[in-house]
């Protein structure tokens, strides 16, 4: 019979922008009085929602706002949603790292954490070093990590680079030796964030492998953030998807992650660069575009708009990605010798069309990048492009071998003024 490990009541995090510390002497002092007559933080009742796309003029914002959620032992739970939604803030206050404005933590068990590349390890300690410094601070005699030693160094693939000092590993060695640390010694919850962002194909199944043991056999629980919405529905059975610092929904993995995905243009992101003067107007056609088939034609309709900026040589670069987060479209107009030029006020209208793709059913979302040479522009990403129909598909898919296998059929893209 499982039992709650972790119970998380009302958590908030409360931020001030623009500051490299969130405190002053007067806010402490403040906070302390407050306290002394037993009365709320008075920091608490302000600050806005933690919405990136909105200009604000307070000077604090919840990076996390009333969060309630519990988790079983032996769940694997994945943690989801747009940049800047909460999800690391999350992991990070209930790995000790910070602590929270207002709510409750409680956790039963030992947490070993891995939250960015180098999180935990004393970059002048050796490989070996630092892996009983972990065991260690996990409250590990000496010999219980000498039991592990051996699987640790055999899984990282770090044995010629062992008694290295980690300051000179790659990124790559780094975080190899520090999932395999966090995954094998003997912790009751495990939190990792985008672990598989860093490290080879091979080094991602291993890691996509080792957490489903870890879970299903050893019968320890597991936090995984990741954006990599195919690793998480192998991997997890539960879900929790964040929006702009709350928990959005909680429930059944290939239930959050569908509700992630059908919020369609509600979590798209749009970036205007340094305020580079082309705004994202939209994709005027995609009402047509809801029933292509795997073999058509797919022309998809861009239109821009350009403020006080004169530029040549601006070129268009597309991604496309399946409902997994999988990149299986990947063109630039510049390969196809494809650059224009810009007039201030003037509205830019393109056509990409994507020819004889063969995708597999299902629905598809398009990022746009507008570069010139390597500045950005702008970048809109997560948009709901089309969808291809299910029916006469069969044999018409291609197959993509890796997580980020990337196909460029033959495109072409024209200005439409």
């Amino acid at each position: 019979m499982s039992s709650t490990v972790i119970d998380i009541e009302n958590l908030s995090k409360l931020y001030r922008l623009g500051q490299v510390s969130s405190k002053t002497l007067t806010h402490d002092f403040n906070r302390w009085f407050a306290k002394v007559r037993g009365k709320e933080d008075p920091y608490a009742k302000i600050g806005t929602e933690n919405d990136r796309s909105v200009k604000t003029s307070d000077e604090y914002v919840w990076a996390l706002q009333d969060v309630c959620f519990n988790v079983q032992q032996g769940d694997v739970l994945g943690i989801i949603g747009s940049n800047g939604a909460g999800k690391s803030t999350l992991l990070k206050l209930l790995s000790r790292v910070t602590s929270p404005s207002k709510g409750n933590i409680k956790v039963k068990g030992r947490i070993a954490s891995l939250l960015e590349v180098g999180t935990g390890f004393h970059p002048e300690l050796t490989g070996k070093e630092n892996v009983f410094l972990n065991g260690a601070i996990l409250g590990m005699t000496k010999n219980e990590i000498k039991r592990k030693f051996d699987e640790i160094v055999d899984f990282a693939g770090v044995a010629k680079y062992i008694e290295t000092p980690v300051k000179r590993y790659s990124s790559g060695m780094y975080v190899r030796l520090a999932f395999a640390v966090a995954a094998y010694l003997e912790s009751e919850i495990l939190i990792l964030d985008e672990v598989l962002a860093v490290g080879d194909a091979e080094f991602q199944k291993k890691c996509m492998g080792k957490m489903g043991d870890v879970a299903h056999n050893e019968g320890r629980t597991v936090l995984f953030v990741s954006h990599n919405l195919f690793a998480v529905s192998e991997i997890c059975n539960k879900g929790l998807l964040m929006v702009n610092g709350r928990v959005s929904h909680s429930g059944p993995i290939a239930q959050t992650i569908d509700k992630y995905l059908k919020g369609g243009t509600s979590h798209s992101e749009i970036y205007l660069i340094k305020n580079k003067g082309i705004d994202w107007i939209g994709i005027p056609n995609r009402d047509n575009l809801t029933n292509c088939k795997p073999n058509d034609e797919i022309s998809i309709d861009v239109s821009l708009f350009v403020k006080n900026l004169n530029m040549s040589g601006v070129f268009i670069d597309f991604n496309v990605f399946n409902e997994n987060n999988e990149n299986v479209v990947h063109s630039r107009s510049n390969w196809i010798g494809f650059t224009f030029d810009t007039k201030s006020n003037t509205p830019i209208n393109l056509t990409y069309k994507i020819i004889a793709p063969q995708l597999a059913a299902g629905k598809y979302f398009l990022s746009v990048n507008i570069y010139q040479g390597n500045d950005v522009l702008l970048y809109v990403t997560n948009i709901e492009a089309f969808n291809i129909n299910a029916n006469n598909y069969f044999g018409s898919s291609i197959f993509l071998d890796g997580v980020n296998a990337i196909t460029v059929p033959p495109f072409t893209i024209s200005r439409n003024n």
